[in-house]
């Protein structure tokens, strides 16, 4: 199955709380895009997402942090697919530093974990299967 990852620079638009602490509603909407990115790469339509079932946040996202999702289709039924997602933090804003400073990390830090299942109606699935 295709994996699919999408790196994004987090903004001081996307901070919610004090010390520019960014919300984890923002995590997951960039785990929607990457799943519609899946879903059109697997069945050639954007789907829908219908449910998480699991997230776990691990670690903070502040503004200027780069945080690369990725996203895998790990099973699928008729109309279902089962996916995971990962965000992991792999450049970090330094404003203890300065208020310009970054460093990209040696080793990702993972923010987030999420496993959930979208749906593609068999009427928009343009992509015949084997099976």
């Amino acid at each position: 199955m295709d994996k699919v990852v999408l790196r994004v620079r987090m903004s001081l638009h996307d901070a919610h709380y004090g010390g520019n602490l960014v919300d984890g509603a923002k995590v997951l909407q960039l785990f929607g895009d990457v799943a519609t990115e899946l879903l059109i790469r697997n069945d050639g339509d954007e789907g829908l997402f219908k449910a998480y079932d699991n997230i776990e946040f691990v670690a903070p996202v502040y503004a200027g942090d780069f945080i690369e999702i990725t996203g895998e289709i790990l099973s699928q039924g008729r109309t279902s697919r089962k996916m995971s997602f990962t965000a992991a933090k792999v450049i970090r804003s330094r404003g203890d530093i300065n208020d310009s400073a970054a460093e990209v990390l040696e080793e990702p830090i993972v923010v987030c974990r999420a496993s959930g299942t979208c749906v593609v109606p068999l009427e928009k699935q343009r992509f015949k299967r084997d099976g």
